[in-house]
């Protein structure tokens, strides 16, 4: 898990340098075709060809542009905003999950969780800075934007994997945020210039590594235990930061940052307890 999520953070660390010179839709396109060649060969040698065409291509395909709305919220918001400040919005989308498993899943949240989701919330708040240009800043909405898209795509992974496989997952939602990004591009295409060619093939291994060894720690581990492991990617932001754009996040950020985290660490916990008190 700690490995998914130092390559994730790898992947997006090249995104932000694709981002201020190709359009986002060419961006995502290229994240997507980058990635597809091994994520299709891991498929074919786990899998096989067949398992991955018998899936349920409506949610597919839902999840499909979900993928692209999401990817290109987030190349377009790190364009402009440091990886750190981004992650630390995105760090909604495990409270967006919990809200929305309710209406969409059936799941019982109770009040504590509620009130965790409203908490974190608030920490959004701090880091939008009503009073200042955080709240009108289209980047910081864009990743929020970005984080709903992911919480909704995973109520339909949970869906899916009732009858699909992860690979089919992984593997469809590379091909159609490659060619349905790469089709609102081609208004806009950039043509990759050859020094950018070594960024665009480490975000498709980074991306291709991240999604197997997530895969792989959720195959493995614990769900609850393995998600507060995510939350590493706030030291990678903040490394990758430092180190390539000279940025650090300043206390307003931190703070926002505490509240989102404490949050949804709060939440892991009692949906534990939760399965706990199911399955003792």
């Amino acid at each position: 898990m700690l490995l998914a999520v130092g390559t994730f953070s790898l992947m997006d660390a090249g995104l932000k340098t694709l981002s201020v010179r190709y359009p986002t839709f060419e961006v995502a396109a290229l994240r997507g075709a980058a990635s597809l060649p091994l994520v299709l060969a891991w498929a074919l040698s786990t899998t096989g060809a067949a398992a991955l065409f018998r899936v349920r291509w409506s949610l597919h395909l839902l999840r499909g542009g979900l993928g692209i709305a999401m990817m290109a919220s987030f190349v377009y918001a790190v364009r402009t905003l440091p990886l750190s400040t981004a992650y630390s919005i995105f760090f909604v989308a495990p409270l967006m999950i919990t809200a929305l498993s309710g209406p969409f899943l059936g799941e019982q949240v109770g009040p504590r969780r509620w009130v965790a989701i409203a908490v974190g919330l608030l920490g959004v708040v701090v880091l939008l800075r009503p009073t200042g240009e955080g709240m009108r800043s289209l980047a910081a909405l864009a990743v929020l934007l970005a984080a709903l898209m992911y919480a909704v795509s995973a109520i339909t992974v949970r869906l899916l994997a009732r009858s699909d496989s992860t690979q089919a997952m992984v593997v469809w939602l590379m091909a159609m945020m490659a060619v349905g990004a790469g089709l609102l591009a081609i208004p806009h295409w950039v043509p990759v210039r050859a020094h950018d060619l070594w960024v665009v093939a480490g975000v498709g291994i980074a991306g291709a590594v991240g999604q197997y060894t997530i895969t792989e720690a959720f195959r493995l581990g614990e769900a609850s235990l393995l998600a507060p492991l995510e939350y590493t990617a706030l030291v990678w932001g903040v490394l990758l930061d430092a180190t390539l754009w000279r940025v650090l996040p300043d206390a307003v950020t931190w703070l926002g940052a505490a509240i989102i985290v404490a949050s949804g660490l709060y939440l892991l916990r009692r949906e534990r307890v939760h399965a706990l008190a199911e399955h003792p």
